[in-house]
């Protein structure tokens, strides 16, 4: 019986992450399996409950875990915490702890949601990018870091060891899709990066020569991702080029709400939706729950329940091909009724085991 974390979190956190689990639920069962979910406090409203971000229940519950699902955390109200108490501590903290180095975030824009991209639907259409970003690493978590009156400093750092592993990831992924890596990193300019072109290579030569690897530099990457997005299979870059690229390429289907991402590689996986907690439209029953649902799809992936994510992944394709739309994407359905409607379309593909 797998144990599932869930951390609803703040803002619309609560109302998508309900969706995600109502979806979860029922697509597990579809399948025989009985999941055990247990909710609990993270970020502000852990901070209004018990004055700390990331309680110690909480914390003990997540490694318990089979794997942990997670809303967004955060509000202007509480931004005036510093230091342990600030909300993205929490998550900060919570990656660490559970040892999650990689990062993927799928960046896919289907027929039916071209028209919603900022940018021309012909340009969008097809879309399918996997960015694999080093999580635990770089100028995030990169010592000494300090503030003093008029200076401060942060430390960009990463070890042959981290680059390996987050490169062994992207080529691995890459083997199950078109073959191809685009390795980002600021290689000109900072060493850090030059050590990381270099590994990246070496992983590529000894072990996946068969792929396909070119390295493109961070900004001309941003400039690519915008021009020919197409181009791109899985792309794998350090912690804070991978947190700059990936919420750039969330605009390419037209809005964050629609992404998921899986943080992997600990003792017990991560998954969450890439947009934050949109406190000016929380209770409204608008947010849209996508990305909540199609990260805990990711989540049934790692439970080997591949059939019962792609029925989830199915019901949200055959939805917004029925024309189905959240507020953020010009359309009038509300956070459960679009759950629903996926819920309906991923059951009526569901072959229910006998």
């Amino acid at each position: 019986m797998p144990h599932i974390a869930v951390l609803p979190g703040d803002g619309v956190g609560p109302e998508v992450t309900c969706s995600a689990v109502r979806v979860l639920e029922a697509a597990g069962a579809a399948f025989g399996a009985d999941l055990q979910i247990s909710t609990h406090t993270v970020g502000g409203a852990a901070l209004d409950e018990y004055d700390t971000p990331f309680p110690d229940a909480t914390r003990e519950a997540c490694m318990r875990a089979d794997a942990v699902l997670m809303g967004a955390i955060g509000d202007p109200k509480w931004d005036h915490e510093v230091g342990a108490r600030r909300c993205e501590a929490a998550l900060l903290t919570l990656r660490k702890m559970l040892g999650v180095y990689a990062n993927l975030r799928p960046i896919l824009v289907p027929e039916a949601m071209a028209e919603a991209s900022p940018l021309r639907s012909s340009l969008v259409a097809g879309t399918d990018i996997l960015i694999v970003r080093e999580l635990t690493g770089g100028v995030y978590f990169g010592e000494p870091r300090m503030r003093v009156a008029g200076y401060a400093v942060n430390t960009m750092e990463y070890t042959h060891e981290e680059v390996a592993r987050i490169a062994r990831v992207a080529f691995r992924w890459a083997e199950k899709r078109q073959g191809r890596v685009t390795s980002v990193d600021k290689a000109n300019v900072l060493e850090v990066s030059q050590l990381w072109r270099d590994v990246v290579t070496e992983v590529h030569a000894r072990e996946f020569a068969h792929l396909e690897l070119n390295h493109l530099y961070v900004d001309n990457a941003a400039m690519q991702l915008v021009l020919h997005p197409r181009q791109f299979d899985v792309v794998l870059t350090g912690n804070i080029f991978g947190d700059i690229l990936s919420d750039l390429a969330a605009t390419l289907p037209g809005s964050l709400g629609v992404l998921p991402s899986a943080s992997l590689g600990g003792e017990v996986d991560l998954f969450e939706p890439v947009h934050g907690s949109a406190p000016d439209i929380a209770g409204r029953g608008v947010a849209n729950p996508m990305g909540a649902i199609l990260s805990a799809a990711m989540l049934l992936d790692t439970l080997d329940m591949s059939e019962a994510a792609q029925c989830i992944r199915r019901g949200v394709t055959s939805a917004l091909a029925a024309g189905f739309r959240t507020r953020d994407l010009g359309g009038r359905s509300s956070t459960r009724e679009f759950g629903d409607v996926v819920l309906e379309h991923a059951l009526d593909s569901t072959p229910i085991p006998a």
